[in-house]
């Protein structure tokens, strides 16, 4: 299941000036996997995590925090 647009992962990329192009070529991924990502569409592998964060100076595993809290929130929904 897609988890929401990150917001802040867009945040990030915009107040480094960089593109959606710009990002992914640092990275070293398609830009079109970086912008399903960003959309909330894709979630990042590991690896993928790593170079996006070098990219854009945060932790990694933000993304995976982030999974598992909207995750809990979708369980918490559904047995309310």
């Amino acid at each position: 299941m897609p988890v929401k647009t990150r917001d802040w992962l867009k945040h990030k990329r915009l107040s480094k000036g960089l593109t959606q192009k710009g990002v992914a070529d640092k990275a070293g991924i398609a830009r079109t996997t970086y912008a399903s990502i960003e959309q909330g569409e894709r979630n990042a592998g590991v690896p993928t995590a790593k170079a996006i964060s070098q990219v854009l100076d945060f932790h990694w595993t933000i993304f995976f925090d982030e999974t598992l809290r909207v995750s809990s929130n979708e369980r918490k929904s559904n047995s309310a």
